[in-house]
């Protein structure tokens, strides 16, 4: 799959996709993610893509014409199963999200800064708005990374073992359950006996049930989903 990334800081987006499992599937030709500088596709001198909001609100509103610009551009190259723009007041984007993205061709990823974006560009190029959290970034590039990340890393064959992917926190609306390692025994805080014991299915058996004392302790709403 391709992810075009479009943002007036790409730098901070360059940090966070070009390292460990993003850069594993992408040298595996499994994902290919292309960050785009906004501030190309402007017809400003001065690289200008931002201008004072209609209305005498405070801050800056990034401007409708780079955008529309370069998501022309994208969209003659290639068909975009989504156009993303990363806002506090998006749908939450959770695991099934994650999962029902891995599956598509390309996605385009608009990451939000200042004050926000020309209303516009809302209403007639963005196909779908995402947020991860109910507070404010300074710019969205961190959400783009992090939307990447858990697109890319679920694409079969990014991680070597498929299943460890599977079995993450919200793959089936659960958390995960609590993982052990070497030593046994550390001080006297000793690792369930269960886990030594080599019977897959009752290991099998435990682990679902703490995955669901877990998640009816931390998150119950996951259960009402």
């Amino acid at each position: 799959m391709r992810i075009d990334i479009i943002s007036v800081l790409p730098e901070i987006v360059e940090g966070s996709v070009n390292f460990s499992i993003l850069k594993k599937a992408q040298d595996k030709n499994l994902a290919e993610i292309v960050i785009h500088n906004l501030r190309d596709y402007t017809n400003d001198k001065h690289r200008r893509v931002d201008d004072y909001p209609f209305g005498g609100e405070a801050g800056m509103v990034i401007q409708i014409e780079p955008v529309d610009n370069i998501i022309s551009y994208l969209k003659n190259q290639r068909n975009y199963d989504e156009i993303i723009f990363t806002s506090p007041d998006g749908e939450q984007f959770n695991q099934k999200m994650a999962n029902t993205m891995s599956s598509m061709d390309n996605i385009i990823i608009l990451c939000g800064h200042y004050k926000g974006i020309d209303y516009r560009i809302r209403e007639h190029l963005i196909t779908k708005e995402i947020s991860i959290g109910d507070f404010v970034l300074t710019g969205g590039e961190l959400v783009a990374a992090m939307i990447a990340d858990a697109i890319v890393r679920v694409i079969p064959g990014a991680i070597g073992d498929e299943q460890s992917a599977l079995s993450d926190s919200f793959q089936d609306n659960l958390l995960a359950p609590p993982v052990y390692t070497r030593p046994a025994d550390y001080k006297g805080w000793k690792v369930p006996e269960i886990l030594l014991s080599g019977h897959q299915k009752n290991i099998d058996d435990w682990k679902l049930q703490k995955a669901v004392e877990r998640t009816k302790l931390l998150r119950p709403d996951l259960l009402s989903d």
